[in-house]
């Protein structure tokens, strides 16, 4: 059984005598419901699980008053209560208002349900708990596999997890390529696109988002202002709407955008982002580059070993109050930039094709004084022990 982690600290939860809602979220093809499935198997309450994930239901209210109806019959039939467990739940319109009047009224009637939820959009999600939930809820983030879990699960080597990233769902294919990429391709990357992203949010220029995505894992690992960025997409969007998706797509678990490190947060929402995407899949499974073709080509697996250290910075924070920047001024760079409260720790990254010296860390240093400067590949830490451990165990 793998996520360990995630699925002892769930059941734990349901465990304890008092009632929050349990939260889920995370990207598309992480476990989440595999996960939610184990506990309900070692869970001794009885449990009804129902998606909403069906076209057909979606808005549909009185589905979601008829599946908590079918757990509370179950909760009112032994002494333990039951456990609820409704999944792709950002799929029903208003879904958080739906929740919160049945929730306070067992509340209220003593009504002994569990309740778990679960989504894969992360933003859709978080917005809906804000809305009508503040108080009633605990949220457990589920991210992108680790290089240590897909190690444990598939035997897979640190190159293996560079290009092929971190799909447990994609990890029977990868002996043969094309049908990996078409997987990734159109069992991910569309399906969370079309069903996750453009079916649930306001976008009013969907060409837009998708080439926004296209050009962010093309540059993943590199600093890109939003005027280059407009140039790029020669489209009339202003840089306003170009944030709006790259919170959209960091949303879904596909892309992120890197504030500038900055001691001033207003100085970092301005400054160019530096695009990361969270799994190194939807990077190579867009290119035409073979494994062999990209492990030979020093400068593009230079970039790609950078981005799985970004990705594994940024799934690892996932849930956290660690926060991942980077930091520039003029021609000094430092990759990656760690915070926790008043703890700084800042990291270079040395991968084929990349600088031998390292300018940028001697500056930042001197500027900002953070608690730990780490090299990591080369002559610094092994890239395979880097990605053995969280972000946080580097701050503490």
């Amino acid at each position: 059984m793998i996520r360990l982690t995630i699925h002892d600290e769930l059941l734990k939860r349901l465990k304890e005598k008092r009632r929050f809602l349990q939260v889920l979220a995370g990207p598309r093809q992480v476990g989440k419901t595999t996960l939610v499935r184990q506990v309900m198997a070692a869970s001794p309450m009885p449990a009804h699980y129902a998606s909403a994930d069906e076209p057909s239901l979606r808005g549909d209210r009185t589905w979601l008053e008829q599946q908590w109806d079918i757990a509370r019959i179950k909760a009112g039939k032994g002494e333990l209560g039951a456990l609820l467990v409704l999944d792709e739940i950002q799929k029903i319109t208003d879904w958080s208002t739906v929740v919160k009047l049945l929730w306070d009224s067992d509340t209220h009637s003593g009504v002994p349900l569990k309740v778990v939820l679960l989504g894969s959009s992360p933003l859709l999600i978080q917005s809906g708990l804000a809305e009508s939930l503040a108080g009633r809820f605990e949220v457990i983030a589920v991210p992108h596999w680790s290089f240590i879990e897909m190690h444990e699960a598939f035997g897979w080597n640190l190159e293996q997890y560079i290009f092929h990233g971190a799909y447990p769902g994609a990890a029977g294919l990868i002996d043969t390529p094309e049908r990996w990429r078409r997987y990734i391709l159109d069992s991910l990357i569309e399906t969370t696109i079309a069903r996750d992203i453009l079916s649930l949010s306001r976008v009013d220029k969907p060409a837009l988002l998708r080439r926004l995505f296209l050009l962010g894992c093309a540059y993943s690992g590199q600093i890109l202002s939003y005027q280059k960025m407009i140039g790029q997409l020669t489209d009339a969007g202003n840089t306003t709407t170009f944030a709006h998706y790259l919170e959209l797509l960091q949303g879904a678990g596909m892309l992120a955008g890197l504030a500038k490190y900055s001691l001033g947060q207003a100085r970092q929402r301005g400054s160019s982002p530096k695009l990361q995407a969270l799994n190194t899949a939807l990077v190579s499974a867009q290119d035409h580059r073979s494994f062999i073709e990209a492990r030979n080509d020093g400068d593009y697996w230079g970039r790609l070993v950078e981005s799985a250290v970004g990705a594994h910075l940024l799934n690892s924070s996932f849930g956290t109050n660690v926060s991942v920047t980077y930091w520039r001024e003029r021609n000094h760079e430092v990759d990656f930039v760690l915070q926790q409260g008043s703890a700084v720790v800042a990291i270079e990254v040395k991968s084929g094709g990349r600088r031998e010296s390292l300018p940028g860390m001697e500056t930042f240093a001197r500027q900002f004084k953070p608690k730990r400067q780490l090299l990591v590949g080369g002559q610094g830490i092994p890239l395979e022990e880097f990605l053995s451990k969280p972000a946080a165990w580097w701050l503490t």
